[in-house]
C-alpha cells in the first residue's frame, strides 16, 4: 500500500485501552490538497463520517485514534483514495462519501463481491469532450459489467441512478470500437399526465419531447456536429417504440428507455426484435408507471417471465445509487417509506375512484 503502517507505540499519544492508532504518510509527489481537498473539504467529510475518531494532520502525515474497527476503516479509506489519486483522477466529496459507504457495507458483510472503491471509481467507460464517464457506485459498476457480459440487460431503479446514461455511454463505446454498426434508442410515447393531442405541431413534433432526454445524453457523449450526420446515415436512430414493430435488428446496440411504460405485448414485441451480433439494454423505474387505467407494466411482468433465462441479466439499482443532487435520493426514500406505511403508490391511493394516477402500473 501507499501508506506507512499501523503504529501503536508507548508514547504520550498512546490510545486508551480498547482503542487503536494509525499513522500514515502521504507520498511527496501528491500535494496534500489532493488528499484533504480545497479548504480541507475532503477531510471534513471523513471527520463527519467518523465522529468518534480523532483525526490529525501534520505536514504530510495523517493520524487517527479511536475504536480499532473505525481506525482500520479510516486507514482503508485513505488507501483507496490514494489508489484513485495515483490514476490522475481527483477525489471529490461525493466520491469520498461513496467510498465510505462501500467500505462500511463490505465491513458489515453486505458486500457480495471483491470490488473495492478504487476499482469502482476508476473504471473508465467513455472519454468525450474533455470529460470521462465512469460508474460512481458499486451497483453501477456491476450494471456496466453486466452489459459487457450479457446480450440482454435490464437496468431497473429510481430516477437519477444513471440507468440510461451509462447504457448510452456503453452504446457509444461499442460503436466507436466497431463492436456494433449502429445505435438504436427508443422510448414508448406515453403521456405522463399530459396529452399528446394538446401539443402543437406535427406528429413528429408531438413525439420529439419524449425522445429529447436521449438526444441530450448523446450530446454529452459525441461531438454535437457529428450527430445529425450519424442520424442521417442511420448509424444512430432515435425513434418511438412503435417504430420497432416488424423489424429484426442486427449488429446494433439497442436501448429501450422508460420501459415501465410498455405494455406486456410491447415488451414481447421489442425483445423479439433482437438480431445477430446485437445487444439490448432495457431501463426503467417500476415506481413511475404512466400507463392508462388497467394496463399492466411490461417491465414488471417481464421480471417474472425471464428470471433465470440464460444470457438475460437484471441489474437493480436503489436510492443509494442516485447520482443527482443528494436530495433526490432522500426524496426517493421518503416516497418509498410513505407508500409502505400508507399502502399507496407514489403517494397516491390505488383504490377505485381515485382517477388515472390511482391505477398506475397494475
Amino acid at each position: 500500500m501507499v501508506w506507512a503502517s499501523w503504529t501503536q507505540t508507548p508514547t504520550a499519544h498512546t490510545p486508551a485501552q480498547g482503542q487503536a492508532r494509525a499513522q500514515f504518510t502521504v507520498p511527496a509527489q501528491h500535494p496534500m490538497v489532493t488528499v484533504l481537498g480545497s479548504g480541507d473539504s475532503l477531510l471534513r467529510v471523513v471527520e463527519k463520517a467518523f465522529p468518534a475518531a480523532d483525526i490529525h494532520v501534520r505536514g504530510n502525515e495523517i493520524s487517527a485514534v479511536g475504536d480499532a474497527a473505525e481506525v482500520a476503516l479510516i486507514q482503508r479509506l485513505f488507501d483507496e483514495m490514494m489508489l484513485v489519486l495515483r490514476t490522475g483522477q481527483p477525489m471529490t466529496e461525493d466520491a469520498v462519501e461513496r467510498s465510505i459507504a462501500m467500505l462500511r457495507a463490505s465491513d458489515a458483510g453486505e458486500g457480495d463481491g471483491p470490488e473495492t472503491p478504487a476499482e469502482v471509481l476508476t473504471q473508465n467507460i467513455l472519454s468525450s469532450r474533455g470529460r470521462t464517464i465512469r460508474p460512481k457506485t458499486l451497483n453501477q459498476k456491476r450494471y456496466v459489467d453486466a452489459i459487457d457480459k450479457h446480450t440482454i440487460v435490464f437496468g431497473i431503479g429510481p430516477a437519477g441512478t444513471g440507468k440510461t446514461y451509462l447504457a448510452m455511454a456503453k452504446a457509444v463505446q461499442a460503436l466507436q470500437s466497431k463492436q456494433v454498426n449502429r445505435i438504436i434508442l427508443t422510448r414508448p410515447a406515453v403521456e405522463a399526465g399530459e396529452r399528446l393531442g394538446f401539443l402543437p405541431g406535427t406528429l413528429y413534433e408531438k413525439i420529439d419531447p419524449y425522445l429529447r432526454p436521449l438526444y441530450d445524453a448523446l450530446h454529452d457523449m459525441l461531438d454535437p456536429d457529428s450527430i445529425p450526420r450519424l442520424m442521417a446515415a442511420g448509424t444512430i436512430e432515435v425513434a418511438p417504440l412503435a417504430y420497432m414493430r416488424g423489424r429484426t435488428l442486427n449488429d446494433a446496440f439497442i436501448i429501450l428507455d422508460e420501459a415501465q411504460n410498455t405494455s406486456p405485448e410491447q415488451m414481447k414485441m421489442f425483445l423479439t426484435r433482437l438480431g445477430f451480433e446485437s445487444k439490448i439494454v432495457i431501463t426503467g423505474d417500476v415506481t413511475q408507471v404512466d400507463l392508462p387505467d388497467g394496463t399492466k407494466s411490461g417491465l414488471r411482468q417481464v421480471q417474472d417471465i425471464l428470471d433465470g433465462v440464460d444470457d438475460v441479466h437484471f441489474s437493480r439499482l436503489s436510492s443509494q445509487d442516485v447520482v443527482r443532487h443528494k436530495l433526490v435520493g432522500r426524496i426517493v426514500d421518503a416516497y418509498e417509506k410513505y407508500d409502505t406505511t400508507h399502502g399507496t403508490q407514489n403517494g397516491t391511493h390505488k383504490g377505485p375512484g381515485r382517477g388515472k394516477s390511482g391505477h398506475k402500473g397494475k
